[in-house]
């Protein structure tokens, strides 16, 4: 845990943390609103006392209530993992501005985030599906994505099922292996 670096965090981004830093074994986490990312993140990024120059991973959360984006970014002038959380973005419209500015590779995370949540990142030059077909109209980790099951009447009623149980398939003995087929009921 690097108290220095809260402290240098706490210095730099106070009018935008929502809440206290935390911190575990080798994690910091910072929260912000999704409003500020921009200017955190290039804080964060050009900042000669932080650098965190590695942008590792982008996610969307859902959290029942809202959404989330969080961002895990490594510096050399640390040895904790920074989380950048992008707290209470909206469930019926969840926008953020986008990250590519400073990592273009996040262009693929914001997309997956995009795909499987429903995420808008504002500034993405190519913002479409990467894992769903292009006309699929749903988000599948949203937690409000039903299953097309016996249990689930939502717009997947009548698509055949995720997963079916079948019969074991009949084995032949074979002593060598040590396989013995069941006896017939």
């Amino acid at each position: 845990m690097d108290r220095n670096l809260k402290r240098r965090l706490e210095a730099r981004l106070e009018a935008q943390l929502r809440g206290p830093i935390r911190q575990r074994q080798d994690e910091t986490e910072i929260r912000i609103q999704p409003g500020d990312v921009p200017d955190v993140l290039r804080t964060l990024h050009d900042a000669v006392d932080l650098r965190f120059e590695i942008l590792a991973d982008l996610a969307g959360v859902d959290t029942g209530e809202h959404m989330q984006v969080v961002y895990h970014l490594w510096s050399e002038t640390s040895p904790d993992w920074l989380r950048v959380i992008a707290d209470g973005l909206s469930r019926d419209d969840p926008r953020c501005p986008s990250a590519t500015f400073l990592w273009t590779g996040a262009e693929w995370l914001e997309r997956e985030a995009y795909d499987m949540f429903g995420i808008v990142f504002e500034g993405n030059r190519d913002l479409r599906r990467i894992f769903m077909p292009p006309d699929y109209t749903s988000f599948p980790l949203r937690k409000d994505f039903l299953l097309p099951d016996d249990a689930a009447r939502s717009t997947g009623e009548g698509v055949r099922h995720v997963e079916r149980s079948h019969a074991p398939a009949v084995v032949a003995d074979d002593p060598a292996a040590g396989v013995r087929r069941a006896p017939a009921s």
